[in-house]
């Protein structure tokens, strides 16, 4: 995909098209993300988590909700100060030592040593990448099922009306039909 039709799909700037294209693609092809239909929802999801490939690291408040993600044994944060030093990275939002732990085996990264090293674009991007292959989101973008691949995603449904104009957008760019 040239730069150009990336840009249009994901809604970016040319500066964001600049910095994201490269990344993204290699993310594409390792993952198996290589048909127009399962890219428009990847960018449609990704846009959403990451709101418009800005931000790599979730904001920290602490809020009520991340609070609770100290001592979340399912989230593998057992040890104190888990909970911040695991929060949500890369454009997925990876979250929880055990998740850091998954996902740097996978990725060849010690990511549990080293949880900022997602904030970069090439892991952000390839731990959106992982994530995608691993919830097994491929098949639910060529069923055309984007509530159930948004709630593998999210847990939920939150932000599906912008996660659906996202997708909305990314399709016409793409010419997916």
């Amino acid at each position: 995909m040239d730069k150009q039709t990336f840009k249009l799909a994901a809604g970016l700037t040319q500066a964001m098209a600049d910095r994201w294209h490269a990344p993204v693609l290699a993310t594409w092809a390792e993952f198996g993300i290589n048909t127009p239909t399962r890219q428009a929802a990847w960018l449609a999801q990704i846009g959403h988590e990451s709101g418009g490939f800005i931000y790599t690291r979730e904001l920290w408040g602490p809020t009520p909700a991340q609070q609770r993600y100290e001592g979340r044994a399912d989230l593998g944060n057992t040890q104190p100060g888990d909970g911040k030093r695991y929060m949500g990275r890369g454009l997925i939002q990876v979250t929880g030592r055990a998740n850091y732990r998954a996902c740097g085996a996978a990725l060849g990264v010690d990511l549990e040593a080293s949880p900022e090293l997602l904030q970069g674009d090439v892991l952000a991007a390839r731990s959106a990448g992982w994530f995608w292959q691993r919830k097994n989101l491929n098949a639910l973008a060529d069923a055309g099922d984007f509530v159930t691949l948004t709630r593998r995603i999210n847990g939920g449904t939150n932000g599906l009306a912008d996660r659906q104009q996202r997708w909305e957008r990314a399709k016409r760019a793409l010419g997916v039909v």
